[in-house]
């Protein structure tokens, strides 16, 4: 089994604009694609790999240019200073979910097979999807799905939820699917579930929280002229990854100069998004919906 095929590499790569003695952090490892591409271009540098699904370990090279950390990225300062790096020269981060974590039905990320709810990408997290469904109250849920799913109809769906909890505990995929169907547009029904499940596997990994606190750090550890370069897969990820790279902030609002021209601590290699071409998406499916920008810092 593929652990994952990452999208858009070659324009990862080449965004990072790799140095051969430069210190660079993929803050996404999974099947470590992007980290061995890093690497094949190091000579004297460094990667500082991150992963907090400890499955992806299995893939970490035996390479002394690599230090492999089984860690979130969000704490990504504090184990670069603990590994003696005070600057880095780039840092990938490719968001979202692996195929492996797809593949295994037992992870309970997809709707398509039969599983607890689980959805953590560290599986030492106590946070469930059955647990935030178990135990928060309606408006609760409803955030959840209107916040991170975009669902227009979050109040419902909590509602029914919560309804069938009290009959029985709604613990595996498909109860859930179950509990929901009725509510699903017609024809649309895989759109509908793949946002009830974002949603929930978003709020169980603090999906959003922890991708402004890695952003930050990133912005404090690049050295002038270091490449952030990040794949987004769905709105919510690439509203804060663009308004970041063109404000520094996550409002999207920032100082303007005398000329009025915006403040910002970085310089757009990418003004637009680059997606995955025709080609690309035929031979990898799960790409179609990716999109990378790379900026520099100034």
């Amino acid at each position: 089994m593929v652990y994952h095929i990452p999208a858009l590499l070659d324009e990862c790569i080449e965004g990072l604009n790799i140095q051969p003695d430069g210190v660079y952090v993929d803050a996404t490892f999974g099947g470590g694609g992007h980290s061995k591409e890093i690497l094949k271009r190091l000579k004297t540098g460094k990667l500082i790999a991150f992963d907090q699904d400890e499955d992806a370990a299995i893939n970490a090279p035996d390479d002394c240019r690599l230090i492999f950390l089984n860690q979130n990225f969000r704490f990504l300062r504090n184990n670069l200073k603990f590994n003696g790096i005070e600057f880095i020269d780039g840092l990938i981060a490719d968001l979202g979910v692996s195929f492996h974590q797809f593949d295994e039905p037992e992870r309970g990320f997809t709707f398509r097979s039969e599983a607890p709810l689980d959805m953590r990408m560290n599986k030492s997290s106590s946070l469930t999807a059955a647990s935030l469904l178990k135990t928060l109250d309606e408006s609760m849920l409803a955030d959840i799905f209107d916040n991170y799913g975009e669902l227009t109809n979050s109040r419902k769906l909590a509602r029914e939820i919560v309804t069938a909890r009290k009959e029985k505990p709604v613990t595996t995929t498909y109860d859930l699917i179950s509990v929901i169907r009725k509510l699903a547009p017609q024809k649309q029904e895989h759109k509908f579930y793949a946002k009830v499940f974002q949603a929930l596997r978003i709020c169980v990994n603090h999906e959003i929280e922890y991708l402004k606190e890695m952003l930050l750090q990133a912005l404090d550890v690049l050295s002038t002229g270091g490449r952030l370069v990040v794949i987004t897969y769905h709105s919510l990820e690439d509203r804060v990854v663009k308004n970041f790279m063109r404000t520094g902030n996550f409002e999207g609002t920032g100082e303007k100069d005398f000329y009025g021209n915006p403040e910002t601590p970085f310089r757009l290699i990418t003004r637009k998004g680059i997606t995955p071409g025709a080609g690309e998406i035929a031979a990898n499916n799960r790409a179609r919906s990716a999109r990378l920008r790379v900026a520099e810092k100034i």
